[in-house]
């Protein structure tokens, strides 16, 4: 494979175009336009230059553990003007060819993503090319199973299989260090049951599901904690029918979701499926509460465990109800998206299991947000993204999107939402803006624009999108080589963006 950035897209010429264009039309874009393209001859790389300035840190309160699962806290940067800050591409695939690229996660010096059967990472603050890999890590087979969640000493954990076949079990669980690349620990399992496994942290321990139980492993010395078997798993068949651990929920808590097939059901598979959710202690595996899911839903996910929350599809199409429920694992309220007015997508891949990863339903302050559906009136776009109390299921601040831009949840930053402002007009510059939902007030941290080939990297479904350390990543959940008309093309992967006062020597080779 070979790593490396395309040509740049900017030239003398219609760069001094565009710029003459956007000074008309909203002085701000041009500022912006001058900061992310410096032109060189010969196809030759952006340039930045950015003052120190302190990057996107939590407020001094209390000092979580080193084993806590991280929650960034971001600040508004003293520049809102954004610059490149990291890009990884490559140009070496075939027309129709694909591969794999699961997971992403970054630290204040590394991005690092999955691809295939690797772990690959690289230094923020320069193109991704051959030999620049900072740190790899190889597996015997492909990764199976990741979670986006990190510790605060910058730690995730991956599975995958032991052999190269994708018919071969996915039976391994690997803890690794992004920072360095290391490999902590890892351990087999055996998987029963049929599901595809999943994996999630939570304080201090990783926690693994296949179908026919769960196990626990203590993040430091690796060593197993618990297991636990489900119902049906050897044979044996619960009150609510055969059951399997479908998948679990890390972060602050512990939530195992568990689906459970009535034999006796005549009807469609999702007819006879019925859903409960137990939350776990981490340390022991000793069931807290459980909580048993309505009949008739197709399908649940889990967009936080504490407060836990869950998405609900009892529809055709997409989730219609998300579910708050107490300390004790009782319903505090429902939040009823109106068929379809109210959206929020959780990651849905045949190849990996993650009940949790719901980056467009952020739960936070006391609330779980939501956009809405996209509006066209006149032909200008818009959308808006509202609050809803988790204690009485009723809407709190709404925040809209304006004439010809979209907003879309991004994740939570304390009490803050982080939303990603698109413009659908080509002429104002995204943003990344911070939501106040105590006060309704936005907050800009970035202002930036996207390169033709980057611009698809917005859309949730297809990418990861995250904010850390003052920085706003981008990156494909699969590599899609060209079309064949197309011929050899280069293939954006991952993309960075921070603050135009930091310091970074973005040059290309």
């Amino acid at each position: 494979m070979s790593f490396g950035p395309p040509p740049s897209v900017y030239t003398q010429s219609t760069l001094a175009a565009d710029q003459q264009r956007r000074k008309r039309r909203m002085t701000l874009f041009a500022a912006l336009a001058a900061v992310l393209a410096v032109v060189v001859s010969g196809g030759a790389w952006l340039l930045w230059d950015r003052d120190p300035a302190p990057r996107g840190k939590a407020p001094a309160a209390a000092a979580p553990s080193r084993l806590d699962v991280r929650e960034t806290v971001e600040k508004q940067p003293r520049n809102t003007t954004g610059a490149m800050a990291f890009r990884f591409s490559l140009d070496d695939m075939s027309p129709g060819e694909r591969r794999a690229m699961p997971g992403m996660w970054a630290t204040d010096r590394i991005l690092a993503k999955g691809i295939n059967r690797t772990l690959v990472g690289f230094r923020i603050g320069a193109d991704a090319a051959p030999g620049d890999e900072r740190w790899k890590l190889q597996f015997p087979g492909p990764i199976c199973g990741y979670t986006r969640h990190t510790t605060v000493e910058n730690r995730t954990a991956v599975l995958f299989r032991a052999g190269n076949d994708d018919n071969d079990p996915c039976d391994h669980v690997a803890f690794v260090d992004l920072d360095d690349g290391r490999k902590v620990w890892e351990h087999p399992f055996t998987p029963t049951g049929g599901a595809t496994p999943s994996v999630t942290l939570t304080r201090a321990t990783v926690a693994v599901t296949w179908g026919g139980g769960s196990q626990a492993y203590d993040m430091d010395a690796g060593r197993r904690l618990w297991r636990t078997e489900a119902a049906g798993a050897t044979g044996v068949t619960g009150a609510a029918g055969t059951c399997q651990d479908y998948g679990a929920a890390g972060g602050r808590a512990l939530l195992v979701l568990v689906s459970c097939f009535r034999k006796e059901a005549s009807a469609t598979s999702w007819e006879g499926t019925t859903y409960q959710v137990r939350k776990v202690a981490p340390r022991t595996g000793r069931t807290l509460w459980t909580y048993a899911v309505a009949s008739g839903v197709r399908e649940v996910k889990v967009p936080s465990s504490e407060p836990a929350v869950l998405a609900v599809a009892a529809g055709d199409t997409g989730f219609t109800e998300l579910l708050s429920l107490d300390d004790h694992g009782k319903n505090r309220a429902t939040i009823r998206l109106e068929s379809g007015q109210y959206l929020g997508e959780c990651t849905d891949e045949l190849d990996y299991r993650l009940v949790d990863d719901c980056p467009t339903i952020p739960v936070g302050a006391g609330q779980a947000f939501l956009r809405s559906k996209e509006y066209d009136e006149g032909g200008h776009s818009s959308n808006w993204i509202i609050g809803f109390d988790l204690a009485t299921g009723k809407t709190v601040k709404k925040f809209d999107s304006g004439p010809n831009e979209l907003l879309h949840p991004v994740q939570m930053s304390g009490g803050r939402l982080l939303a990603l402002r698109e413009s659908s007009d080509r002429i104002s510059p995204t943003a990344l803006v911070g939501l106040d939902p105590q006060t309704g007030t936005e907050t800009p941290y970035l202002y930036f624009g996207l390169p033709p080939e980057a611009e698809t990297f917005t859309l949730t479904e297809s990418n990861d999108i995250l904010v850390h350390d003052g920085r706003l990543f981008f990156g494909a959940k699969e590599a899609v080589g060209p079309s064949a008309k197309d011929g050899k093309a280069w293939i954006w992967l991952a993309l960075g963006i921070e603050s135009a006062a930091e310091r970074t020597a973005f040059a290309g080779r």
